[in-house]
């Protein structure tokens, strides 16, 4: 039975975890910083120190999986754009990554990951056709259809967070306007409480914005919970989104679940209400919904880790 060692690589830690067999719980992880200003040459290091902190005694078919921020070209084993990676533009990590571990790599994009993790051992559990969306900074996702995740002809499927809500509306960091991520993200929240506080309206958090000079997320989600009718009303706003987009991904691919996780979830029922009540006005028909579930993400931080063991014991 195959060993897996499993990295969640990110802009801030490198988390590598070492799974005895091809399922949950893992053995050990380490958390290392992944001092990513500092090059790709040093981050292929540290990734290796972090392997080299949780490698077995016995390394007889073990096997290595990686997921990487960025999209991601997963046949030629390619970072294309990693924007907290120094280096990472079009950056061959497996093959660096092969040359220094001498084990069988595979690589994906983080949120696949966290895709994969949560429809094999998270809360998509019993699935074959199930979306995940993970919604808190930016906004990403993975797809999963007949029990195979969906990479697209060059790697690059899944980008769910960067497809169009509103042709009018805000700038997206990717530069295009109107994407999903500018409209129901955690900053994009944070921003739109800004703008409605300096037009004049009324608000608990106009005394946090005098202080600090900006909002977060979790400003919002704690000036809801107190009554802050602004506050409720940008979340709620957000949610309509977000419900609106999970009707259009269900009339193109009819999964039995969504999965919801990231940070803005945490938001709960000032974010999920409006979410399901947009889903059911946009849904075209009820049989949509009386076959899909829409849950919150079971894994939380291990999603990511999770899904790139399930994707190494794929090999």
């Amino acid at each position: 039975m195959a060993k897996i060692i499993a990295i969640d690589l990110g802009g801030t830690n490198i988390r590598a975890a070492f799974f005895a067999a091809p399922h949950p719980p893992y053995e050990r992880i380490v958390k290392i910083p992944t001092e990513a200003d500092q090059g790709a040459e040093h981050i292929v290091d540290r990734i290796a120190e972090a392997v080299q902190e949780v490698m077995p005694d016995d390394t007889d078919d073990l096997r290595i999986g990686v997921g990487s921020p960025g999209p991601i070209d997963p046949k030629r084993g390619m970072v294309l754009n990693a924007a907290n990676l120094k280096g990472f533009v079009n950056y061959p990590l497996k093959a660096h990554l092969q040359e220094k571990l001498e084990h069988p790599i595979r690589l994906g994009n983080d949120a696949d990951m966290a895709c994969l993790g949560e429809w094999g051992f998270g809360a998509g559990v019993g699935t074959r056709n199930m979306i995940y969306l993970t919604i808190s900074t930016g906004i990403g996702g993975g797809i999963m259809i007949n029990g195979q995740l969906v990479v697209g002809g060059a790697g690059l499927a899944g980008e769910i967070g960067h497809m169009t809500v509103d042709p009018e509306g805000a700038m997206c960091g990717c530069g295009h306007r109107g994407h999903l991520e500018a409209l129901a993200s955690g900053p994009s929240m944070a921003r739109d409480a800004t703008a409605l506080i300096q037009a004049g309206e009324a608000s608990s958090l106009a005394s946090i914005l005098t202080q600090r000079g900006k909002l977060t997320a979790i400003d919002l989600n704690h000036a809801a919970e107190t009554g802050d009718e602004l506050a409720r009303r940008v979340i709620a706003k957000a949610g309509s989104y977000m419900g609106l987009h999970i009707a259009n991904l269900a009339h193109a691919l009819n999964p039995e679940a969504v999965i919801l996780g990231g940070g803005v979830i945490n938001m709960g029922d000032f974010f999920l209400d409006p979410l399901r009540q947009a889903l059911k006005q946009h849904i075209m028909h009820e049989n949509y919904l009386t076959t899909m579930d829409v849950k919150v993400a079971s894994l939380g931080d291990d999603a990511g880790i999770i899904g790139a063991m399930v994707l190494a014991s794929q090999q």
